[in-house]
């Protein structure tokens, strides 16, 4: 019997209960899950069972471990997994934006964006931080805050080593290295490293 430490890199990949969704490939046919006609079929790799009702699941998980990608982008030639991989992928070189919000009319590529979007209206904050109570819109948002918390500065600058909570921050100290000032005063020409210098500048020409 397969112990805790021996599981398979498939254990986790379990069909009992209630399954993850996965999009069904085109051109694969499956039976109803309570079918007669199911019978058990392994994935070779991980030895994780599957039905023959859930064919095209099994097809699908086994190119986590070929590595294949079998759908390709006309536009750019990335490839994917699956082919509403590539539907989702393919509306970053079109404009289509099918999900709309019923409140202001907005649309966006992903539903997923959409939720995000609609907490605007609703004030919703799910995501809440264990160690202060604070509310956020996103699971990202959540993630940045609790670094308040940790002190974790994940971004390194590779020129000094000196670390920072935020990816910005570290893109505006780089440029103490580099020399870059990409934000000029449009009434004297002076450049700034980052936009709330210029916004401070600014005011002296009030």
């Amino acid at each position: 019997m397969e112990t805790r430490e021996e599981k398979s890199p498939c254990a986790e990949f379990q069909w009992g209960g209630k399954s993850p969704e996965i999009p069904r490939e085109e051109g694969l046919q499956t039976q109803p899950r309570g079918s007669e006609e199911e019978r058990p079929t392994l994935s070779q790799e991980g030895g994780q069972s599957f039905s023959q009702s859930s064919d095209s699941h099994l097809i699908i998980h086994q190119r986590i471990h070929t590595g294949e990608r079998p759908y390709e982008c006309p536009q750019c030639q990335k490839r994917f997994q699956t082919s509403s991989s590539l539907v989702l992928h393919e509306r970053i070189h079109s404009e289509e934006r099918p999900f709309h919000c019923p409140g202001c009319g907005k649309g966006f590529k992903r539903k997923s964006h959409l939720i995000r979007h609609q907490r605007t209206h609703t004030g919703e904050r799910p995501y809440e931080c264990p160690s202060c109570q604070k509310r956020f819109h996103t699971s990202f948002h959540l993630l940045q805050h609790q670094r308040i918390h940790t002190d974790e500065r994940p971004f390194r600058c590779p020129d000094c080593g000196k670390g920072f909570k935020h990816k910005f921050t570290l893109i505006t100290h780089r440029r103490t290295h580099t020399g870059e000032r990409p934000y000029e005063c449009p009434q004297c020409g002076k450049s700034f490293t980052c936009s709330s210098n210029l916004t401070r500048h600014q005011r002296s020409h009030r």
